[in-house]
């Protein structure tokens, strides 16, 4: 038998299989639990050689697959790979380490591409995409179906039951490999550095490790939120006289009959609403319905869905979620958007939930859905005998962007005390930063400013920030935008330059043009990031070597403003965008800020720290309980080889804790 070459020993594969737990609720770790799990069929191909399918259901499990799975010099390739790689550890009893997967749907978001197999071979305009018939055929095979007389009261649907279908189901998979090989062959001159694979192998291990949920508290929480909102619908009802006044129809109705006939009564015009009216039983209705349309529950019942047998939710992480900057999104559980909480004496609060003592919190707070909105955090907790470590990097942004831009005042505020709002508007008003006060509003709008403005913002930045609500006028706002631009020189220098290089890129193919600190920087010289332009996509190199891609970026003819294709993040299209000076910088900066957390979070993971979660520029670390945060802390700011005194400006500042919260 004549060796397999390197490429030939390259396995691409693709799964379906079966479950009576809900995948999209459950994720996959909770979905391979179920003692019904099954894996049906799987599409494979070795190299370029052709495609094979194995029927699972009836020729069992292929003889040689445990071998291929834990054999190193092979290496395994899927589209969403964390959903085979577990499928396949959990049916045959193996493990395989995610160093020896390689990940198609990775590949596409790294090119700026969507993240779904339909998506990405789409964009690319590949030959063999993926087929349509997929959807009705996963239902009716993949899912348990509903018992009927016509279907002999069944509750699951065997390949015997449609032989005809379950032909076009392996046409289907056979199809879903083939795509994934020409996406990874289209794909695959796009350099994937080694630190880039260490990190999302490193991913991988996190979700498997997961984070444990307090399923007593989670279903406490619950059933608290269902019987306090009682009482506030009956009284909804008897005020309005309507059967569901919780349906949006229903109400408008009942608030034309006051005179009132709102466009929407979502949470801001409820509060506009609230803010015009006299009546007192229109006022009390519309307060009801904000307390009523306080959602509370979804993220526990989210938890309570997705914790596996050992309490753990796992697949919490999304590695490279967000294509523009390769940041992570949340998954499952979605901690990257939980509630903030700002509860007094919050341990205490949480131990009245967890004993479902709803009179005692009510003597407390009124509004008993925000209490348990705040509280979502702590229902992740330490297994017993740990403690969290939870640590956060001061205004890595903040920092990021001076660093890259070469701010000198700005770099020595990081350098030092770190007040970098009181000195932004002591900067950009002339006047002393000591008098500028914590909780002032010189601060306040020193605040705003440095949180709207970094990225070209104007006055609809100040506003989408809430500087609105400081009482200013327009020109008051104008006066923020001038004053903040002409105190940062340098960080507008950047937009110009990065929108200028990019444009530079586009114009002449293939060469690279970087972008430098000012010049009128004391710190300048060193290039911080470039453009290329390559046969498909405009390349943004970054200081790590990472790319970021804008796919087929072209001049707009018209405006001459940069154009490339992107995914629509609302409304999940395939769509022509537009990017300029500072959206370019935020790309730059945010991807910057993640790649430092990256390498920060794997020198972690390196000194026997567990990483449970992260969330933005957060990591959280479960530890015996006893340990100590400053060793998180330190690691985090230790010096990073592709950023060169990066380390003089970072900080982060950490905490212990037995529950997850903000500090």
């Amino acid at each position: 038998m004549t060796p397999m070459t390197s490429f030939e020993r390259t396995l691409f594969l693709d799964l379906e299989t079966y479950s009576s737990a809900d995948l999209v609720k459950t994720g996959v770790f909770k979905y391979v639990e179920a003692p019904d799990f099954e894996i049906l069929l799987m599409s494979y191909a070795w190299g370029d050689g052709p495609m094979q399918m194995w029927d699972f259901t009836s020729d069992g499990v292929p003889p040689w697959l445990s071998k291929a799975l834990t054999d190193q010099s092979i290496r395994k390739v899927a589209h969403n790979c964390q959903f085979e790689r577990t499928c396949l550890n959990k049916y045959l009893g193996v493990y395989t380490p995610p160093e020896q997967w390689e990940d198609t749907m990775h590949m596409a978001r790294m090119n700026g591409l969507p993240g779904t197999l339909k998506g990405a071979g789409a964009a690319l305009q590949l030959d063999k995409q993926k087929l349509d018939t997929g959807e009705a055929l996963i239902k009716y095979f993949c899912k348990p179906c509903k018992p009927t007389k016509t279907n002999g009261g069944r509750a699951r649907n065997l390949p015997e039951h449609a032989p005809e279908k379950w032909e076009q189901f392996k046409i289907y998979c056979l199809r879903d490999t083939e795509t994934e090989r020409d996406i990874y062959h289209r794909l695959k001159d796009f350099p994937v550095t080694e630190t880039e694979h260490q990190i999302a192998c490193m991913d991988a291990r996190i979700n498997e490790r997961g984070v444990l949920a307090d399923t007593t508290f989670v279903q406490a929480a619950i059933e608290m939120d269902k019987a306090f909102k009682v009482a506030p619908l009956e009284e909804m009802k008897r005020l309005t006289g309507l059967e569901n006044p919780k349906s949006v129809k229903q109400l408008k109705s009942w608030l034309a009959t006051v005179g009132l006939y709102p466009d929407s009564l979502d949470k801001e015009s409820v509060e506009d609403l609230l803010g015009r009216v006299t009546d007192p039983t229109t006022k009390r209705v519309l307060t009801l319905k904000q307390l009523l349309g306080k959602s509370s529950t979804a993220k526990y019942e989210a938890m309570r869905n997705a914790a596996c047998a050992d309490g753990r939710v796992r697949g919490t992480l999304q590695y490279y979620g967000a294509s523009q900057t390769g940041r992570w999104a949340g998954r499952t559980i979605q901690p990257q958007n939980f509630p903030q909480n700002h509860l007094d004496q919050i341990e205490l609060v949480r131990d009245i939930v967890r004993a479902g003592d709803l009179d005692g919190l009510e003597l407390v707070y009124d509004n008993v859905p925000d209490v348990l909105s705040q509280l979502i955090r702590t229902a992740i907790v330490a297994k017993p005998g740990h403690t969290f470590l939870v640590a956060d990097y001061h205004a890595i942004e903040a920092v990021c962007t001076a660093y890259m831009a070469g701010e000198a005042w700005r770099l020595d505020v990081f350098a030092g005390d770190g007040k970098i709002y009181e000195t932004s508007y002591a900067q950009a008003f002339g006047v002393p930063k000591e008098s500028v006060k914590k909780g002032s509003p010189e601060r306040q709008k020193g605040k705003i400013m440095e949180l709207a403005l970094g990225y070209g913002g104007g006055v609809g930045a100040l506003k989408a920030f809430g500087a609105d609500k400081l009482g200013l006028s327009e020109e008051q706002l104008q006066e923020l935008v001038t004053k903040w631009r002409a105190a940062s020189p340098t960080i507008t220098g950047l937009w110009r330059a990065c929108e200028q290089a990019a444009k530079n890129a586009i114009h002449c193919p293939g060469k690279t043009y970087k972008v430098r600190r000012s010049s009128k920087s004391s710190k300048p010289g060193s290039a911080v990031c470039a453009y290329v332009r390559d046969r498909d996509a405009l390349r943004l190199i970054l200081p790590s070597k990472r790319q970021l891609s804008y796919w087929g970026a072209w001049l707009d003819d018209k405006e001459g403003s940069i154009r490339f294709w992107r995914l629509n993040q609302t409304t999940r299209k395939w769509e022509k965008s537009e990017t300029w000076g500072g959206r370019l910088v935020e790309n730059v900066i945010q991807a910057f800020a993640r790649d430092v957390l990256a390498e920060a979070m794997l020198r972690l993971e390196q000194a026997g720290h567990e990483i449970v979660f992260s969330v933005h520029d957060e990591v959280i670390v479960e530890a015996p309980e006893g340990s100590q945060v400053e060793d998180i802390e330190r690691i985090m700011a230790e010096p990073v080889d592709w950023a060169p005194g990066l380390d003089q400006y970072l900080s982060a500042d950490g905490y212990s804790t037995p529950f997850y919260k903000k500090d």
